[in-house]
């Protein structure tokens, strides 16, 4: 394995139900617990909602370095993540994932498709789950296949 530039560290007891999380730092200190959409209590957070904002801020940092790239000021960026949890096959889970990237200050939209594209290139969070999660994006509102 190639040296690490940063290792994250947390510990998790109980769960998804009724579970608490902390990162060795202590900077994160959640109580996780399962949605009421899914049944549970509510009351907490729950692994896609800690997986959307990591994979949104992930790919906000990759914007930046594909803007550099590309020489073009990305300004303001916000992207509207969703992380779905879907049944699948043979009582197993899956998620899906939309990541709504808006780049106000990119208004050629040929310019902002190849920032978000190359954006899901390098993203570690994108290179993690490529072939595993569909992934669907859209820059400026425009949907990128």
């Amino acid at each position: 394995m190639a040296k690490a530039l940063y290792t994250a560290t947390a510990t998790v007891t109980g769960g998804r139900a009724e579970g608490h999380g902390r990162t060795g730092d202590g900077e994160l200190d959640v109580q996780l617990r399962r949605p009421s959409e899914m049944g549970g209590e509510g009351g907490g957070t729950n692994p896609e909602q800690l997986f959307a904002v990591g994979f949104a801020a992930c790919f906000e940092g990759a914007i930046g370095v594909v803007g550099r790239r590309e020489r073009a000021e990305v300004g303001d960026v916000s992207i509207d993540s969703r992380v779905s949890l879907i049944p699948a096959e043979e009582r197993t889970f899956r998620i899906g994932v939309e990541l709504d990237v808006s780049l106000p200050q990119v208004q050629d939209a040929e310019l902002a498709e190849r920032i978000v594209r190359g954006a899901h290139a390098v993203c570690p969070y994108s290179n993690a789950t490529r072939g595993n999660v569909d992934v669907r994006l859209t820059a400026n509102g425009r949907p990128l296949d």
